[in-house]
């Protein structure tokens, strides 16, 4: 199987919450081989997570800046967002905003360079903010 596919493979089961036995029909593949080649792709995005994912640095006490002085400790903001989205009619009243629109919330945290530290994408727009964080 080459290396592309096992990506392919990898990247279906993250994004669409697969389950194997799909992805086995899908790929025309043993279940056995879906799985070896998920955690042959976990195993080299969790080599790479050091290069990936860098941990945020605290506003200082002694922060010279005037704009930043009084978050002292603070590791980034956070904030919800809708992105408007299509889905299936019997799912339309769960991901109906108050607006009426249909979207998915979507949590998002940011350094104060404005680099994204953290997302949490996929809650109903009915889900209030509360019950996302």
């Amino acid at each position: 199987m080459s290396s592309s596919e096992k990506l392919a493979m990898f990247l279906n089961i993250l994004a669409h919450y697969e389950k194997n036995i799909s992805i086995k029909v899908d790929y025309v593949r043993s279940g056995w081989s879906v799985s070896q080649a998920f955690n042959e792709c976990l195993r080299v995005v969790l080599r790479l997570a050091p290069l990936l994912l860098v941990n945020p640095k605290p506003v200082l006490e002694d922060e010279i800046e005037d704009q930043w002085r009084w978050f002292k400790g603070c590791l980034g903001a956070l904030d919800g967002t809708f992105i408007q989205i299509r889905v299936l009619s019997e799912y339309k009243p769960r991901y109906k905003t108050r607006k009426g629109e249909i979207a998915t919330n979507v949590l998002g945290v940011c350094d104060r360079n404005f680099n994204f530290t953290y997302v949490l994408p996929g809650w109903e727009g009915s889900a209030t903010d509360g019950r996302v964080l």
